[in-house]
């Protein structure tokens, strides 16, 4: 029976897959992102990019690998007559010379994990190895990583008769990845100097360089001698580069929508954007594309992105610097500080931000220096992380936390204050002494509020950003069923409560924003106090208006 009308106006959702030629031959969507392509490799030949896991940079790579060795047949449009997927032309179909198509150098470091320096130098070689055998070029010496590596971008050069590319995906993983084990993690360092310090003499061989990861490493550290790569990780003009925006979810994706609206599982567009949208390189947010995709397949707001890779070197690094955790919602940092990442020195606004868990929200000039206000993207994020920072970090095993939260939404929905009270009284209780004098997060001073902070972001409830400040004035707004909870934390010295916390709220008041707001009929503000001697809420005075 031939397929009737409409048959095409659905196609697969391109989970997983990282080869274009799978994407355009395969019946699944694609966001067109050939446009920001062609501009790139009009515009010059070094780049870097840096984007968290998940967001599509092999699918990017991949793409830009196809352009180069001319496969134009990927990037027209095709009817589908064969009974094959038809397929919408792309941008760069009518914008790229299809008749010089280069040799293309791809090395990816994506896969597996790579644990000593050994390990990696037979990774280095066997990629080298199977790009020099694909490009029909012999190697000397295969042993001598960087004679071997310049040696096949000029020889790949001559034998295809043009300049060749060089494509690098997770440049950073392996050194990520033993960033618990700093000897090794220098030794993966000094291992992949090794191979990109090729990369600037051989620039006559070169019309297009790419290397994409996750964190931005000191030019100093890993990219020695390598100085003239253009980061494009903050160039506005290709924030969109990777990820999905408002109008790829509306256009590219509308059939998606549409059937879950048909079998009865409408998918609410604000809820999508309140979950997976906010991340910022540029003008433009974007979503996550792997959570979008899942969301459409299973129909369910869950932490798709976030699951697929526990933090636990995160956490465990927080837990031990001590972070405050109301600052997710608000922390400031210069570029010097966002790129200022390498082994011996990783500051928490940087990995926090280049690992995706913190984004851009907006720069400001100071004198001389950019400022930029950093903040969790979206509900996934602020929900999720704050979850594995209370059961991996904030609180000692076997905490009856579950318990607990079904307790704690209950309260907030109700308005029951004081019931918050004892709640969060159990919840310090439940945590022995010798946990908190053995723990370094517990000595520092705004543990107490980083636990209260946590539990309640963990709900993913709506907390206004604006109102968190640092661990001397910790204000903390929640919205939620028609109420803002406008709170001051106070960490005391000794056991009596001052009412130092409600007196700030009154002096400052912070409530005055918020009373007669849109969807708000009652403020709550709810002044609390800490004692670090007796481990335990001392202070809790509430005023209703």
């Amino acid at each position: 029976m031939k397929p009737g009308p409409g048959w095409w106006s659905r196609r697969k959702l391109p989970i997983g897959i990282q080869t274009l030629r799978d994407i355009r031959e395969g019946g699944y969507y694609y966001v067109d992102k050939t446009l920001l392509i062609a501009r790139l490799a009009d515009s010059g030949k070094f780049y870097f990019l840096s984007r968290p896991r998940r967001f599509g940079k092999s699918l990017l790579l991949d793409t830009i690998a196809c352009a180069f060795e001319g496969k134009r047949q990927l990037f027209d449009a095709h009817d589908g007559a064969d009974g094959t997927a038809p397929r919408d032309k792309l941008f760069l179909a009518d914008h790229w010379d299809w008749a010089k198509p280069h040799p293309v150098i791809r090395l990816s470091f994506a896969e597996g994990r790579l644990e000593k320096r050994d390990e990696l130098d037979r990774h280095i070689r066997r990629q080298l190895r199977e790009q020099a055998q694909r490009l029909g070029v012999a190697l000397e010496d295969p042993d001598d990583i960087p004679g071997s590596f310049a040696e096949l971008i000029t020889r790949a050069a001559e034998q295809h008769h043009r300049q060749a590319v060089v494509l690098v995906d997770e440049y950073d993983k392996p050194i990520l990845d033993n960033l618990e084990a700093p000897e090794i993690a220098r030794a993966m360092r000094e291992g992949l100097r090794n191979l990109y310090s090729v990369i600037k003499g051989r620039d006559a061989d070169l019309r297009f360089v790419l290397l994409t990861g996750v964190s931005k490493f000191s030019k100093v550290s890993i990219f020695s001698g390598l100085n003239n790569l253009y980061d494009l990780t903050l160039d506005p003009e290709y924030g969109t580069l990777c990820g999905y925006t408002e109008e790829d979810i509306d256009t590219v994706f509308a059939p998606e929508l549409e059937a879950a609206k048909q079998e009865g599982q409408p998918l609410d567009r604000e809820e999508i954007r309140r979950w997976y949208n906010g991340y910022r390189w540029g003008p433009v947010s974007v979503y996550n594309p792997f959570d979008v995709l899942l969301l459409l397949r299973n129909r369910q707001f869950r932490a798709h992105w976030f699951e697929t890779g526990t933090p636990t070197f995160l956490v465990e690094w927080l837990r031990g610097k001590g972070f405050f955790t109301p600052q997710l919602e608000r922390l400031y940092a210069s570029e010097q500080l966002l790129s200022a990442f390498d082994v011996e020195r990783i500051e928490p606004e940087a990995l926090l931000w280049q690992t995706g868990y913190l984004t851009i929200d907006g720069q400001q000039r100071k004198g001389a220096a950019t400022v930029y206000t950093l903040r969790v993207p979206n509900l996934e994020v602020r929900s999720a992380l704050n979850e594995a920072l209370l059961l991996g970090g904030w609180l000692p095993g076997g905490t009856p936390l579950s318990q607990l939260t079904l307790r704690l939404y209950d309260l907030l929905t109700d308005g029951d204050a004081q019931g918050l009270r004892a709640h969060f009284e159990r919840l310090y209780a439940s945590i022995p002494h010798d946990w908190v004098r053995a723990n370094p997060i517990a000595q520092y001073e705004g543990y107490y509020a980083s636990v209260f902070y946590s539990h309640l972001a963990s709900l993913g409830l709506d907390i206004v950003p604006e109102e968190v400040s640092n661990p001397g004035q910790c204000d903390l707004v929640i919205r939620h069923a028609g109420r803002a909870w406008v709170i001051e934390f106070k960490v005391i010295d000794g056991d009596a409560p001052t009412g130092e916390a409600m007196r700030q709220l009154k002096a400052k008041d912070y409530a005055a924003k918020h009373r007669g707001a849109p969807g708000i009929e009652e403020v709550i503000e709810l002044g609390v106090e800490f004692s670090p001697t007796k481990r335990q809420i001392v202070g809790w005075e509430v005023a209703r208006g």
